[in-house]
């Protein structure tokens, strides 16, 4: 399969569109976002020729069933004579789409096709759009249960918290293939990577850092777990009530488990309040910071404000304060996104057919993408840039060498 953008419609094209819709000019008209989208953005190309008689017969019958006797006979053979090892399944509920929240499956479409086609022009990785017509923890688990035979791997996409973090649990519990949630981990992979260049700019280990972080979503609780696997001083992470801690009698099981490993300084009350003196500031809930909290923070503090499309402190604000400042915005410097780790992260999973995505691999991940910026490190470039042609081999390879050391490589 190949995942590519379709050309718009030509003018004729537009005025036949125009003429069935009873004279109505076509939405992309006035939109160029809607002439990209006509027709979709993907295509499924064959990989093979069939020009004649000899072609078809080996393509499809009767040569196919000498390929399906083989497999039938030695299961593991799928990944050889099959696309099972170079594709990956992104499936959504459509319940938690981007900034748009729930809007149902059919809607969430076009993300997905796009995050579809971010695999193949970043990574190298096909993949293929699922949009479930269903909510439910359950449905969903058995579902891709199901279609897992097909599948090299599975992204989850656009799956609304709580019960992302159990639809990867137990799909992880029951597949033998790579289930990642890119909401969760790949947001967290290239925050680490960015924080991990902040902190070698200013000279300062991470085991030195104290963070906050606003959201206690999908991505918020993954960045937590990852920056204390990678050994940052504390984090307290807070959600619409204040910061999550162990005294709070309020706590859903996610964030009691989160209150468990973070916030060893106990800190209670507010967000705000918990900034001050705080050395890193992480936002991915779309709330709004006052300047007064930024002011509060430790000198040289860094702000990664990432919330679309307006983040929770506007760099201007943040940059009067801060050594460093990301944002999850194209038109900032050190834009967090998460196109600079999951299209790597599959390529070196598939490459060895690894049987899931381990925490090793997510660190060496992020560790690989760091580097990528070397000696290049500024205050406006700690993380590269997507369309730097480096990235993706790089996350790949250390991905892949991360899974033969962790042991869940098979080739």
């Amino acid at each position: 399969m190949a995942a590519e953008i379709v050309n718009p419609r030509s003018d004729s094209e537009n005025r036949d569109a125009s003429e069935r819709d009873g004279g109505a000019a076509p939405l992309e008209s006035f939109d160029p976002a809607f002439a990209l989208h006509r027709g979709g953005k993907m295509a499924v190309q064959a990989t093979v020729p069939v020009r004649d008689k000899d072609d078809l017969s080996l393509a499809y019958t009767p040569g196919v069933a000498k390929v399906c006797s083989a497999i039938a006979e030695q299961p593991e053979l799928v990944h050889d004579y099959t696309w099972k090892s170079s594709v990956v399944a992104v499936v959504t509920d459509g319940t938690a789409v981007l900034g748009l929240g729930d809007i149902g499956p059919e809607a969430s479409l076009p993300v997905m096709e796009g995050k579809a086609i971010l695999f193949k022009q970043f990574g190298g990785v096909d993949a293929v759009p699922i949009a479930l017509n269903c909510t439910d923890v359950d449905e969903i688990v058995e579902t891709v249960v199901r279609l897992a035979p097909s599948f090299g791997g599975v992204n989850l996409e656009d799956i609304s918290a709580p019960r992302c973090f159990e639809i990867e649990r137990r799909l992880q519990e029951r597949l033998d293939i790579p289930v990642f949630h890119d909401d969760q981990h790949g947001t967290a992979v290239v925050t680490l990577a960015a924080l991990r260049n902040a902190a070698r700019l200013s000279g300062r280990p991470l085991g030195e850092l104290r963070a906050v972080i606003s959201g206690a979503g999908a991505a918020g609780v993954a960045i937590a777990k990852m920056l204390v696997e990678a050994g940052i001083g504390d984090v307290a992470v807070a959600d619409r009530k204040g910061v999550v801690s162990r005294d709070r009698e309020d706590l859903t099981p996610i964030k009691a488990e989160l209150a468990s490993f973070t916030n060893k300084a106990g800190i209670c009350g507010t967000l705000e309040s918990a900034l001050a003196g705080a050395d890193v500031f992480i936002g991915v809930s779309g709330g709004t910071v006052s300047e007064p909290a930024v002011a509060s923070m430790a000198e040289g503090a860094f702000v990664f404000a990432m919330a679309n499309p307006n983040p929770e402190v506007h760099p201007e604000v943040a940059h009067k304060y801060a050594a460093v400042v990301a944002t999850g915005r194209s038109d900032f410097p050190n834009q967090i996104n998460n196109v600079l780790a999951f299209p790597g992260i599959f390529a070196g999973a598939l490459q060895v057919r690894a049987s899931r995505i381990t925490e090793g691999m997510k660190l060496a991940a992020a560790e690989a993408l760091a580097a990528v910026v070397g000696d290049d490190l500024a205050a406006d470039y700690v993380i590269p840039s997507p369309f730097d042609e480096r990235v993706a081999p790089a996350v790949t390879a250390a991905v892949a060498a991360a899974a033969r050391a962790e042991g869940v490589a098979r080739r």
